[in-house]
């Protein structure tokens, strides 16, 4: 299942590069019809009934404009209302996407996901590492205390593997073509493109948890 996704990598590749060309990752332009700045899922995916509202923040590690956004991710999430559940998927629309999905949910059933998520941004972006061999992953996770054994263990764990085909399963029935993209409720689609840049997603985000509410 997962790939199948590889064939169509090109064309979504193509739309990725559009909205890094669009100038709306860098500056904040005013939210003239807060009705405009999202997008209305056509097919509204089951959210978990827990009684809370729940947010979805889509990604890949090697996308540079995740990791932009990472800073507002954190600032947001750290202020976290009570009533609101906050989760990442990441995105697989590619070789190379399925490989650091499958790094991040090792890291997810480790517990370590807290220290790790931010620094594997900062290890591909900033340092240069691609993480995409399992050596070069196991010497990342080791800085957490992870042994070879345990690495081992989760690389070929079979929850990985559900968590990467429920994810992909959840991203394709967004019908998303890029990331980073937030989904509210599993209702809305917020991006750089509709809010008018990244620093106003979360205002976006917020004004929909409000409306949910």
């Amino acid at each position: 299942m997962l790939g199948r996704i590889v064939a169509s990598a090109a064309i979504l590749f193509a739309s990725f590069s559009s909205i890094a060309g669009d100038g709306h990752d860098h500056k904040e332009a005013p939210i003239a019809d807060m009705s405009k700045a999202y997008k209305v899922i056509e097919q509204p995916q089951a959210v978990p009934a827990n009684g809370k509202i729940h947010v979805e923040e889509l990604f890949w590690y090697g996308c540079s404009h995740c990791f932009s956004l990472e800073e507002h991710v954190e600032s947001w999430a750290s202020k976290l209302p009570a009533d609101v559940e906050f989760s990442r998927v990441p995105a697989m629309f590619g070789k190379s996407w399925v490989i650091h999905a499958q790094m991040y949910y090792i890291g997810e059933i480790l517990g370590i996901t807290e220290q790790s998520h931010g620094d594997a941004f900062k290890a591909i972006h900033i340092k240069g590492e691609r993480l995409q061999r399992k050596s070069e992953q196991q010497k990342f996770f080791a800085d957490y205390g992870v042994s070879e054994e345990d690495f081992n263990k989760a690389y070929s764990s079979f929850t990985v593997k559900s968590r990467m085909k429920q994810a992909d399963k959840r991203i394709r029935a967004y019908q998303v073509s890029g990331v980073p993209a937030v989904i509210v409720n599993g209702k809305y689609l917020v991006d750089a493109g509709s809010a008018g840049g990244q620093q106003n997603i979360f205002k976006v985000v917020d004004y929909l948890i409000e409306k949910e509410r």
